[in-house]
């Protein structure tokens, strides 16, 4: 790995027993201009970029980070916070300056909305003009959703043909048997979850047809074909890993989640050349994109960093110093 980490900082900023640092430590990748970056319009800038603790999560921060890095800034690397609320927190109150966030956990998580807005852009505008008010400025969107699903493996696929949950809705009716689902207990009993489902798509699947378990489990019963459906999330790397095929929300029941750029206010206006930056980035971030590097870390067990890199190198964004 070409990458390192520092541990010049002050001694009560270090975490008991090793180098994690409780302010975040510098990111160092031996990198310069590819597409992105040219003239360094960052030099000179300090930056903290920030995520969630889920691989998908730690990704999207260290691409976020090694483009600002190309771009000429100091970056510290303050990823993998706990929960949700924090890494937003942190950037709303600047302890941290961006992160990429997704428009329907703000539009119904922060911003207490009941009803998702169907269209995705719609639904990241409407979290943008939101949102101004609270001191943070969503970027334009990336097409990576990473919603909920129903998928199968490829026996299943070809046995029954089935390609959306209208698909699968009129399968429970000719056939109720055919319907099998492994979900969480958490999906089986959210409005936007199983019960929401069926009744937009008058499916009518029998209690007896419905295993709750954990997520893990899902992707492998589903695999084996244990259960016919499985809920997965959109962008997981084993859905690629395990050769499952996605049923497409065809009515768009499920909340767009779509990851964006979300910058503090006073850091965009200071640095507005974050904005050309992150675009070409944001644009190429897909749903196959987001499960082959989500494979690379869930299945592979590379580092996450070290896979953002490869592919911020692989597509031409930075090159190698």
């Amino acid at each position: 790995m070409r990458r390192r980490w520092l541990c010049a900082v002050p001694a009560a900023a270090l975490m008991a027993g090793g180098c994690g640092l409780t302010s975040g430590s510098p990111m160092v990748d031996d990198v310069r201009p590819g597409s992105i970056g040219q003239g360094e319009p960052l030099k000179g800038a300090g930056l903290t970029v920030t995520s969630k603790k889920f691989t998908e999560q730690l990704i999207l921060g260290a691409i976020m980070g090694i483009a600002f890095e190309a771009a000429g800034a100091e970056v510290l690397d303050r990823t993998g916070i706990q929960g949700s609320v924090g890494a937003r927190e942190a950037v709303r109150s600047g302890d941290a300056d961006a992160m990429y966030e997704y428009t329907g956990t703000a539009w119904i998580t922060y911003l207490g909305n009941s009803e998702p807005i169907a269209d995705p852009r719609r639904q990241w505008a409407a979290v943008r003009d939101a949102d101004a008010k609270n001191g943070l400025s969503w970027l334009p969107p990336a097409p990576l959703n990473n919603t909920y699903a129903l998928a199968m493996n490829q026996a299943n696929f070809r046995k029954y043909g089935r390609k959306t949950l209208s698909d699968v809705a009129a399968l429970s009716k000719s056939d109720p048997g055919a319907v099998t689902l492994c979900v969480e207990g958490e999906f089986a009993n959210r409005a936007d979850g199983l019960p929401g489902m069926q009744k937009t798509y008058g499916m009518d699947v029998p209690a007896g047809n419905i295993t709750q378990m954990d997520t893990g489990i899902i992707y492998t019963q589903a695999a084996k074909g244990s259960c016919t459906y499985g809920e997965v999330f959109t962008t997981d790397g084993r859905i690629r890993s395990m050769d499952l095929e996605v049923m497409q929300d065809d009515r768009k029941f499920f909340p767009n989640y779509n990851a964006a750029p979300e910058i503090n206010s006073r850091t965009l206006k200071k640095y507005p050349a974050i904005a050309d930056l992150l675009a070409p980035i944001t644009e190429r971030l897909d749903n196959a994109v987001a499960r082959q590097l989500n494979a690379k870390v869930d299945v592979d067990g590379e580092d996450p960093h070290q896979v953002a890199l490869d592919w911020m190198e692989g597509e031409g964004f930075v090159r190698e110093g």
